[in-house]
């Protein structure tokens, strides 16, 4: 064994032995006398490093900076066991002083680890495609489809296409990046008005002037350069460079953008009748391809402790929340004059642009991203076959609705439980053909009563039911799953590794042998628990069928059974029990609404240390009747969007 290798085991047995020592405190040593023997006797049996059902593994809980390290999955843990989900029926009960004990110490220990507040990671983020599109449309006026020239995008965190995690910078894609900044550029030179809008002034040398440049050229060897078309130039640029790097400019900035138009400028393009704006609009198009223009960046201060950021990167924080673009100038202008972090000032800079037409693209982009409906309209897998009907226009007028109702709701009627349960919603007539609604006519969409078609709220639309369907048929699992993931935010575990996934085992199953398939899949212990959560759900939607139509029959002769026991013992027969039932989940839908915007506002994944702002918001909700512009207010008040840490390590920091 090399000398390298040796050293190697040596140090990581030092590491390992090191964290050991200095991790087993006294209060390591209580958890362990308390938890374990608890965990041992109800749970390890099922949630081991072999079975690992529901992906956790309970034996590796030695140390309480574990626990605090999951959480999230601790506080899911205790939930069950006070609610009596856990352990299983079919296993020994805990005793009310088991219970008890662990419940408390859990709490105890992930309570003090709230104590001290942190933001969460504070990560360099590219501007999403939609973002660009939206910047570049405030920045120059100029409709831009990012995401049909740009690689395609994923998503992460809660499902959400700004996550800083996803948006990777490829070769690809600065290559197009660089393209898209001629394309616009061309776009705006064409049209006058917007180009003056950008660059108001010209520039052209006098008669005078060009007969001294030629008399310098004769004689002189170093490149001419004259004050007059640097200070228009200057009074150009860097206004428009302030608003696209949304922020001032550091001096090494300012001189190198006007070096690069320099250089341009006074090499050849002085000689032509329009040099002066050529020059400027290679200049913009360099701003348009800067990582400060790019990307999001804040000042990474050498602090070891959170900090608040500055006014204007919390304005750039507040404009990208609410409208996906850059920040307006009366908000820059509050940003440089007020103090952007006083509660007054922010909320009444949040109030103005949640009544502000741009607020729709908030809607337009986060709703079909949190229904999850966006990803399969647009690859548009149903089966032509079975359904020609299903066109694009349809697959449009679907999406939507699902932005204008969603729209509607957060911003005239304020009740976000309306989003569950409602008697109405907005449709189009093509909509309103396919639901089989009469009397809707004319152009565009609408406020319709639908009560008397089995609809209202987002469980009778078109797209979530076609989202959560098989290409050719429906999937009570796939329905019942989107409702927990989505509205109650109490996603099922993945299925054990020795059972197929049901979708895929029973995709060419007839809708008529679903209930006995379902059936025969739950009498597996392994399946039932999950299964009799999603079950009962996806059955109650049955009338709905895979691309959203009513039905009374299966084939036109056959009666559907949509009823169900949900876990509770509820009773339900049909969507309008469904949505009476999860109108009651009030609790649910509200702490997992607050996680996705919470998600949404920050563009990273929801960790334990957000539990406080998770709670503020659910609280907002549960305490204001559901209105959507207090839980607003709250997230941007909370300190996660008010403050960073810096992501320099221990050591640069000492030095």
């Amino acid at each position: 064994m090399s000398h390298s290798l040796h050293l190697a085991m040596w140090l990581c047995l030092l590491v390992g032995w090191s964290m050991h020592a200095s991790a087993d405190t006294k209060a390591d040593k209580h958890w362990r006398k308390i938890a374990h023997p608890i965990l041992a006797k109800h749970c390890t049996s099922c949630h081991n490093a072999a079975d690992k059902k529901a992906g956790i593994d309970l034996d590796i809980y030695y140390y309480i900076p574990s626990v605090i390290s999951r959480g999230e999955t601790w506080l899911r843990i205790i939930d069950q066991i006070e609610s009596g989900e856990m352990p299983p029926p079919n296993k020994p009960r805990m005793s009310q002083v088991e219970k008890d004990s662990l419940i408390n110490l859990v709490r105890s220990i992930l309570d003090e680890a709230l104590t001290d507040p942190d933001p969460g990671p504070g990560v360099i983020r590219k501007l999403s495609h939609r973002e660009y599109a939206y910047t570049i449309k405030d920045l120059l006026d100029v409709e831009f489809d990012a995401r049909q020239y740009f690689p395609k995008e994923g998503s992460g965190g809660e499902g959400f296409d700004n996550q800083s995690r996803v948006l990777y910078m490829t070769p690809l894609t600065m290559e197009r990046y660089y393209m898209a900044a001629d394309s616009i550029m061309r776009s705006l030179v064409k049209d006058p008005i917007k180009w003056r809008k950008v660059v108001p002034k010209d520039y052209r040398p006098s008669i005078f002037r060009r007969a001294i440049n030629r008399f310098y050229g004769w004689f002189g060897d170093e490149q001419l350069v004259w004050k007059k078309p640097k200070k228009r130039a200057h009074d150009i640029i860097m206004p428009f460079a302030t608003k696209a790097f949304r922020g001032f400019l550091a001096a090494e900035d300012k001189v190198e953008l006007l070096r690069f138009f320099d250089d341009i400028y006074f090499t050849d393009l002085w000689k032509t009748n329009d040099g002066f704006q050529q020059a400027i609009r290679i200049t913009i198009k360099r701003i348009l391809v800067s990582p400060l223009f790019l990307y999001r960046s804040e000042v990474n201060l050498p602090i070891h402790k959170p900090y608040a950021i500055s006014n204007l990167e919390l304005a750039t924080r507040l404009s990208y929340f609410l409208w996906s673009s850059m920040p307006d100038d009366t908000l820059l202008q509050v940003a440089y004059e007020e103090d952007l972090h006083d509660q007054a000032v922010l909320n009444r800079e949040a109030r103005r642009m949640l009544h502000s037409p741009k607020f729709k693209r908030f809607s337009t982009s986060f709703a079909p991203q949190w229904l999850g409906v966006e990803e399969a309209l647009s690859s548009n897998e149903v089966d032509k076959e079975k359904f020609p009907e299903f066109s694009e226009d349809l697959s449009a007028s679907m999406k939507q609705e699902v932005i204008d109702y969603f729209h509607h709701v957060f911003t005239d009627r304020k009740d976000l439980m309306e989003l569950i349960d409602s008697d109405y919603t907005l449709i189009d007539p093509t909509l309103a053909e396919h639901y089989g609604i009469p009397n809707v006519q004319g152009e565009g969409f609408r406020k319709v009563q639908v009560a008397d078609h089995g609809r209202g709220g987002i469980l009778g639309m078109g797209a979530v039911l076609t989202a959560t369907s098989l290409p050719g048929r429906t999937s009570p699992v796939l329905r019942g799953q989107w409702v927990l993931e989505q509205i109650l935010g109490t996603p099922p575990p993945p299925p054990p590794p020795d059972v197929p996934e049901l979708s895929a085992e029973g995709s060419d199953a007839d809708e008529l042998d679903l209930r006995a398939l379902l059936e025969q899949h739950r009498a597996s212990p392994n399946c039932a628990g999950c299964h009799a959560k999603m079950d009962p759900i996806g059955f109650a939607m049955e009338n709905f069928d895979a691309i959203g139509r009513w039905r009374q029959y299966y084939r036109g002769e056959i009666s559907i059974d949509a009823s169900g026991r949900l876990t509770d013992g509820t009773l339900i027969d049909g969507p309008a029990d469904l949505r009476t039932a999860l109108s009651a989940e009030e609790e649910k839908f509200a702490e997992n609404f607050a996680r996705k915007i919470m998600s949404y506002a920050l563009g990273r994944g929801i960790a334990f240390a957000d539990t406080p702002t998770i709670r503020a918001m659910k609280k907002a909700l549960l305490e204001n009747d559901f209105e959507s512009e207090t839980m607003i207010l709250t997230m941007v008040n909370s300190y996660p969007f008010k403050h960073r840490r810096s992501d320099m390590t221990d050591l640069y920091l000492k030095e």
